[in-house]
């Protein structure tokens, strides 16, 4: 917990290590007690962290800690418009009853900061404690908002609760939504002034067999999209988005500075356009994961490559088919990434002998710190299929011995090249990506 402003304490930071979250009793009373002592602004309960090996076991997640703050919030106002009656109450004789309500709820003003992660079984709970926010002085605002398996009408009842000048990211994914739902849910994050990221995986888009009508529909969500100024982070994971993405990424106001499109059916047509665009020059973040690279992208892919080199962090390739003479193409493009700190490139068919002249390479990037590598496939029990499929390298046996020896071959290459700071793993869990407010 931490606090700011010196004498007069006017804002409480609860920090993910903190025990604070884990009892809504103490947040209300937390509430109660500077709602009667007048000095407390802001409680700022954003940023926790919920993956990765360092996060609290006994912390709530963030869908149940959206779920208590809310519960908790609601609690709040409701004792709060008690109090304000028994005052009424005490002072009618002194005071007009409605200017006296107005006063009392006037003197408490606490903002609230939360990031906010809801399903179809909690959305009422928060829309609930959002209609009675809006009430009251003590107010709860969402930076990050995150809905899964959430309907349209749920997404934009809860959408027009939210601050429109303190809302950076919306994160809408499983919700089935498709092209059409999730334009008419861009009409209402134009709202949004402050919006920074807007992630849409898992939507259920395909423009790849559209009809006159569903080409009316694309021209809209790319305008729609084009009005989103501030947008600095767009994801589309999973969205059949073949020869289209020139189309819904140039009406853009601001470059793009992370893009995730890993098994879009990306086309090199769309490759070619991230090349010749704005967003090559300033792409922290690429994800490209599930696109077959290892053919038709593979010249357009390296391309852009050296385009985006000045400034990416970090960069996706899992599951592209790539092979070690990709990988050796590769090469000159990846050296120029001087400020890389991130390579995924889990389950694509590398050998250890591919791996180790590609780590001989990475290790003299200095910023990088984190690789996500295949298991070779010398390493397999039995021989595999040429090229193996992503099913034939999750689910094929490894000898362990093999992998071993791999391993500390490895290990070997960081050792001698005194990089024992770079972690590398085949663990694509551990730990969670980069986020992008953190590039």
């Amino acid at each position: 917990m931490t606090y700011e402003n010196g004498a007069l304490l006017t804002v409480i930071t609860i920090s993910s290590d903190h025990s604070f979250c884990k009892k809504k009793s103490l947040i209300v009373d937390l509430f109660i007690f500077s709602s009667r002592r007048h000095w407390l602004k802001v409680v700022d309960l954003t940023g926790f962290r919920d993956d990765g090996p360092t996060q609290d076991t006994e912390a709530m997640g963030p869908w149940s800690r959206t779920v208590m703050l809310s519960r908790a919030c609601t609690d709040v106002y409701r004792q709060i418009g008690n109090e304000a009656k028994s005052s009424l109450k005490r002072r009618r004789e002194m005071l007009n009853m409605e200017r006296t309500a107005a006063s009392t709820l006037d003197e408490i003003a606490v903002d609230v900061h939360a990031d906010l992660f809801v399903n179809s079984s909690s959305s009422d709970i928060l829309r609930d404690a959002l209609e009675a926010s809006s009430g009251c002085s003590i107010r709860l605002k969402c930076r990050d908002f995150r809905a899964e398996e959430l309907s349209i009408k749920g997404t934009v009842r809860l959408l027009e609760l939210l601050d429109p000048l303190f809302l950076r990211k919306i994160d809408l994914r499983y919700n089935n939504l498709g092209l059409i739902g999730l334009t008419s849910l861009l009409l209402h994050m134009v709202r949004f002034t402050t919006l920074v990221s807007l992630k849409l995986p898992y939507s259920n888009i395909d423009v790849r067999r559209l009809t006159t009508n569903m080409e009316a529909t694309i021209q809209s969500f790319a305008a729609r999209l084009s009005q989103l100024s501030k947008l600095k982070e767009l994801n589309l994971a999973s969205s059949r988005l073949s020869g289209r993405l020139g189309q819904l990424l140039s009406g853009l106001q601001s470059s793009l500075e992370s893009l995730e499109l890993s098994y879009c059916y990306l086309l090199p047509t769309d490759v070619c356009y991230l090349t010749q665009s704005p967003h090559a020059s300033s792409l922290k973040k690429l994800d490209l994961s599930g696109n077959n690279l290892s053919e038709h992208l593979f010249s357009p892919f390296q391309k852009l490559l050296f385009e985006i080199s000045r400034s990416l962090v970090h960069l996706d390739i899992m599951e592209c088919r790539l092979t070690d003479s990709h990988i050796q193409s590769l090469l000159p493009g990846l050296r120029q990434c001087l400020h890389l700190r991130y390579l995924g490139f889990f389950c694509n068919p590398l050998s250890t002998a591919g791996l180790k002249v590609l780590l001989q390479n990475l290790v003299t990037l200095l910023d990088l710190k984190l690789i996500i590598y295949p298991l070779p496939v010398d390493c397999y029990e039995e021989n595999l299929p040429w090229p193996p499929s992503s099913t034939n390298l999750l689910e094929g046996s490894i000898n362990q011995e093999k992998m071993a020896v791999a391993n500390a071959a490895l290990q070997e290459i960081l050792h001698k090249a005194q990089r024992t700071d770079i972690l590398l793993t085949t663990d694509i869990y551990t730990p969670p990506p980069i986020d992008f407010f953190d590039l």
